[in-house]
């Protein structure tokens, strides 16, 4: 197919919009797979999901009110094995959304030769207004309401921003007790769950410890020690805290840290344990001891090595871009860059790693704790961060690969990496019928 990725989107009646996240991501996919001269057949399936489920479910509420509830699961490619991919709490929980985070879901995990295919679902809802009994009951009806969409052999859920642990844990045992005959293998239909519960040593920082070894793996061609680098964050949730801890531990200074309440600083560093004990007591980073207040502006300017953001979409457009004082980008959230702000990335000679790349840890940890729980198996911690550095180097090997292979940046050499494995799939197994 010779079509421009505009003219593939035109065909399957897209309305084109530029900032529309979803038509971002097919247009840098289908750039790729044109750079690579792929199959028409195999970019038409690229542009759009296989599944789209949209559900409405009512919650009893603890003032005893009914409220009605929107949820999704986008399930993007199976081709290479069940769907993968996290559930979502959040107030802007969308349509599209949905379906750019299970696309990316299909590239991440053929990038990090994962047997899974892309899926994404959430809720649209602020968990943080509800009670703990709301959620248990939000999570129990969401799950009833996907009911066969989800399933061990099938689609696999897992955490992702405002779901956790326990979040899984009641999907687990609601698909357990709806599902009689998967008794034997119900726990498996989720992903990041207790450790008592099923869950797996190690996923609890699996995105962080993957970001990390992606940064052991390319900062020494960019001319940075890790030892003795300074970094920034977006984001001190689950993937910020743990990446803040874990580049700590390996000499690293963390300098600057923004979330929703406000930016924080400290030239000397900031403390991230002491940091992640502040954020679990009082919500964010605003009003931290160990470090001063700053406008977020001064944090986009703040002089590091390393630039990550790890928290929602699109946090990186062409202003911030202008503003960023660092070496490197390192996309630990999900498509954080706008096109314009990558443009002026670009322009400026900041190298982006790209985000399906830099944060595929979780979702590898995510397979290993589904392999433990179908063999029966319980490994070790040393086993799976052993294992999660092997899966990480040879993602970021694949990318190197590509990007001198086709000339290009780091973020299509990525896509064309993962797009490699599906088309190879593609051409083995062909279309049915």
């Amino acid at each position: 197919m010779s079509e421009s990725p505009a003219m593939i989107m035109t065909h399957l009646g897209f309305r084109l919009d530029p900032n529309n996240l979803y038509q971002q991501v097919v247009t840098q996919v289908l750039e790729s797979a044109k750079r690579m001269e792929l199959p028409g057949y195999l970019q038409l399936l690229m542009a759009q999901p296989k599944n789209e489920v949209k559900v409405h479910f009512p919650v009893k509420m603890d003032n005893g009110h009914f409220t009605l509830f929107k949820g999704y699961r986008i399930q993007h490619n199976n081709l290479l094995g069940p769907y993968k991919g996290g559930i979502r709490y959040h107030p802007h929980v969308s349509l599209d959304h949905m379906k750019t985070l299970a696309l990316l879901m299909t590239m991440k995990c053929a990038l990090a030769d994962l047997p899974y295919g892309g899926s994404k679902g959430g809720v649209q809802v602020d968990p943080r207004k509800l009670s703990p009994n709301e959620l248990q009951t939000l999570t129990r009806r969401f799950t009833s309401a996907l009911g066969a969409n989800i399933g061990p052999d099938h689609d696999i859920p897992a955490p992702d921003i405002g779901t956790n642990a326990q979040t899984m844990a009641w999907m687990a045992d609601t698909y357990i007790n709806i599902n009689a005959g998967q008794r034997a293998n119900g726990m498996s239909v989720v992903t990041g769950k207790p450790l008592h519960f099923g869950g797996s040593e190690g996923r609890e920082k699996a995105t962080g410890q993957g970001l990390v070894y992606v940064l052991e793996e390319l900062l020494p061609e960019l001319g940075i020690e890790m030892e003795h680098m300074s970094f920034s964050l977006i984001g001190y949730g689950n993937v910020g805290s743990w990446t803040g801890r874990l580049l700590t531990r390996r000499g690293a200074k963390m300098k600057a840290v923004l979330d929703h309440t406000g930016a924080i600083f400290n030239s000397r560093g900031i403390d991230p344990q002491a940091l992640t004990a502040h954020v679990m007591e009082k919500g964010g980073v605003a009003g931290f001891a160990g470090a001063e207040p700053m406008a977020s502006e001064d944090f986009y300017g703040c002089p590091v090595d390393v630039f990550i953001p790890a928290a929602l979409e699109q946090m990186i457009d062409g202003k911030q871009a202008k503003l960023i004082q660092a070496k490197v980008v390192a996309e630990a959230a999900n498509a954080p860059t706008t096109p314009e702000g990558e443009r002026v990335l670009a322009s400026r000679g900041i190298a982006v790693l790209p985000a399906i790349l830099c944060n595929c840890g979780g979702v590898t940890v995510s397979y290993f704790e589904w392999k433990q729980n179908r063999q029966a198996e319980t490994w070790g911690l040393e086993r799976v961060d052993g294992e999660l550095r092997r899966h990480m180097r040879h993602a970021a090997f694949s990318v190197k690969e590509n990007a001198a292979k086709y000339k290009c940046d780091l973020r299509s050499a990525a896509y064309c990496a993962g797009l490699s494995r599906i088309a190879e799939v593609y051409g083995v197994r062909g279309i049915f019928p």
